[in-house]
């Protein structure tokens, strides 16, 4: 029993030696913090009225700053949304100028149909349709991209196929397989062309010739 009383005065004065240790250092860490509020103080009082307002001219003027800052931002995020916010909408509406156009080639390849009035007034409405559509995107700024016999740009063009031809430069476009379009100068959709290259039998002209030459 009485070795049980000892054990539990000594876990007192444990207990109390703890809780005297952390009011010590609560009281060193309040000590510690007013020091620091008592330097920062002195610090102002030792700066002049002309320092405090220009320290206090340069923060208002980093305030402004951020908020032009913040503001462009914004703007420019909303005109984004306004000016491409139908992106989407619009590259799925070129299908419709893309089935037109598959729709008017399986009636032109028709042998059924060829030299036919019916074949001849529905091509006619077909390019009605095309013409009131390519009208409804240029309202739109959604233009189509020009290809044929220009040289091949990776940021319009996208190239599908070589096609030789002697009578082009390499590289120049000499058929358009799908149409592209850009959306207020950005890409919509790529065109998918056909490049001309040289012939075969033209390179290997170029090659002997070039053989005879070095054998001179």
């Amino acid at each position: 029993m009485e070795k049980d009383q000892k054990q539990e005065n000594t876990n007192k004065e444990s207990e109390k030696d703890q809780k005297d240790l952390n009011q010590d250092q609560k009281t060193e860490n309040l000590e510690t913090n007013n020091k620091e509020q008592d330097q920062e103080q002195d610090q102002e009082q030792e700066k002049n009225p002309e320092e405090r307002i220009l320290e206090l001219e340069d923060k208002l003027a980093r305030s402004f700053a951020e908020m032009e800052n913040q503001r462009r931002r914004f703007e420019k995020e909303k005109e984004d949304a306004f000016e491409y916010g139908g992106f989407s909408f619009a590259r799925e509406a070129l299908n419709l100028i893309d089935n037109l156009e598959r729709s008017k080639q399986i009636l032109l390849n028709d042998e059924t149909l060829k030299d036919t009035e019916a074949l001849k007034k529905t091509l006619e409405h077909f390019d009605i349709i095309n013409k009131d559509l390519i009208s409804i995107f240029s309202k739109n700024k959604i233009k189509p991209i020009e290809c044929l016999n220009k040289k091949l740009d990776p940021n319009f063009h996208q190239a599908m196929i070589e096609i030789e031809d002697d009578q082009k430069e390499p590289g120049t476009i000499v058929q358009e397989i799908q149409k592209g379009f850009t959306i207020k100068n950005r890409l919509l959709r790529p065109a998918l062309v056909g490049v001309a290259k040289k012939s075969e039998k033209k390179e290997e002209k170029n090659e002997e010739n070039k053989e005879n030459s070095g054998d001179k």
